[in-house]
């Protein structure tokens, strides 16, 4: 999305709205999405940012809240509540009234006996394409809750998996590879998502990767052979917390409405550059987060989709 687009984004000339006979979409009813995260009362994160986000692409939430916090963790204090006693019995009821899902997208998980507990349910549901965020880390750390239990478990997770959204750091601890910040080779990243794809995905993005003034995206995706892409975006500023959730927020809804995948990730990446761009220009405080209402309409009518194929998003097949 160049200067023009985003400020057409930021700023959309009013025209009427459309009625149902008029709009293709209404058309339709919406894909229904399971999704498995924490909610944050204050602090743009995780299911504050994801309810509203995957409702815009036309998909109906249907939320799992795995902790409830005050606010998030970035903050100098918070208060959190465990829902892992009450997950089981909230999720039979589900199985015990037959609901129907067209996916299955998990975010946040505090815990290995949650991992243990979606597991369950995923068996439940088995042919629901199942998209995962492995949230574990950041900037080559595990987070205080992770353990190595933790961690095993979230790769016995991954043989579920049909995508998965993992930064760079969080791709290191699922397969053992030792984290670096910079430095990484085409050829290491295809070996990274080749380890992972192993582990179950056919679908693999790796986030988190810096290049100079540019974010890169690598996606892999595992048919006959591999195919990978490199998504380049300019950076807009520093980083931003709960980005990651928009991020996989826009890939688990479009998975269900069936777009392809590269496309999915380029999306995601032009929203997620528009809303830190907007943020950094209105001078709101990070442990905020990004002001990604203020582009919601504009990701309902395909503002972010991609418009062509650039140089800096390159393709190659490897048998």
């Amino acid at each position: 999305m160049n200067q023009q687009q985003l400020q057409q984004a930021e700023h959309p000339a009013a025209s009427p709205a459309p009625s149902g006979k008029d709009c293709p979409s209404a058309c339709r009813i919406p894909k229904k999405l399971a999704m498995i995260n924490d909610i944050a009362g204050y602090g743009r994160c995780s299911a504050t940012e994801s309810i509203p986000i995957i409702s815009a692409l036309r998909v109906q939430v249907c939320p799992v809240p795995t902790s409830l916090f005050s606010n998030h963790t970035g903050f100098p204090v918070h208060f959190m509540h465990d829902c892992t006693p009450y997950l089981k019995d909230y999720l039979a009821v589900w199985k015990e009234l037959g609901f129907h899902f067209d996916g299955i997208y998990c975010g946040f998980l505090g815990s290995a006996a949650q991992i243990g507990i979606v597991k369950e349910f995923l068996a439940d549901w088995p042919d629901v394409p199942f998209i995962l965020d492995p949230v574990m880390g950041d900037h080559g750390k595990a987070y205080r809750t992770v353990t190595q239990e933790h961690c095993a478990k979230m790769k016995s997770l991954l043989s579920r998996a049909a995508i998965i959204t993992p930064n760079i750091t969080e791709a290191c601890l699922l397969t053992g590879t030792p984290y670096r910040e910079s430095g990484w080779s085409t050829d290491a990243l295809c070996l990274l998502s080749r380890q992972l794809h192993a582990m179950g995905p056919d679908k693999v993005v790796i986030t988190g990767l810096r290049e100079g003034e540019d974010y890169i995206n690598f996606i892999s995706e595992r048919s006959e052979g591999l195919s990978t892409r490199i998504n380049r975006t300019h950076s807009a500023g520093r980083s931003w917390h709960g980005t990651g959730d928009i991020f996989a927020s826009i890939i688990a809804a479009d998975a269900v409405n069936g777009m392809p995948f590269s496309q999915s990730v380029e999306e995601a990446a032009a929203f997620v550059r528009a809303c830190i761009s907007a943020s950094t220009r209105l001078g709101i405080p990070e442990q905020d987060g990004v002001c990604f209402e203020n582009f919601l309409g504009p990701l309902a009518q395909g503002a972010f989709l991609p418009q062509k194929r650039t140089e800096s998003e390159t393709e190659r097949r490897i048998p």
